[in-house]
């Protein structure tokens, strides 16, 4: 089992610097943006929620906007520092973007289910 993880993240490390020589962009900061925003991504969810439930547009506006900053956070990095970036990159940036937007408008628009207890 040793040398199948020592394989692996012998591979792991070669893509890594791969992805730093070849593109600019450091993984490292790529997962940590990733991580570090998936809290707030979870937070700005449950108040977007809230504030659709007691009608408030302002926060439901400044919520959405948090929500959309920390869903595109790491791949705005990946943008902005990247380099020689091939074109489908941009394609999968998008989608992971307009998958992003669709599922809140899909969980604003899903009316609360009432407690069957």
């Amino acid at each position: 089992m040793e040398p199948i993880l020592h394989a692996i993240l012998d591979w792991v490390g070669k893509q890594m610097t791969a992805a730093r020589e070849t593109y600019g962009v450091d993984p490292v900061v790529f997962l940590a943006l990733l991580f570090g925003a998936s809290p707030v991504f979870y937070y700005s969810i449950y108040r977007m929620v809230r504030a659709v439930a007691k009608r408030r547009l302002n926060e439901v506006t400044v919520w959405s906007m948090i929500f959309l900053l920390s869903t595109v956070a790491p791949y705005l990095y990946v943008l902005v520092a990247g380099r020689n970036i091939p074109w489908w990159v941009y394609i999968i940036i998008g989608l992971v973007v307009a998958q992003g937007i669709w599922s809140l408008v899909r969980r604003l628009r899903k009316k609360p289910q009432p407690d069957k207890s």
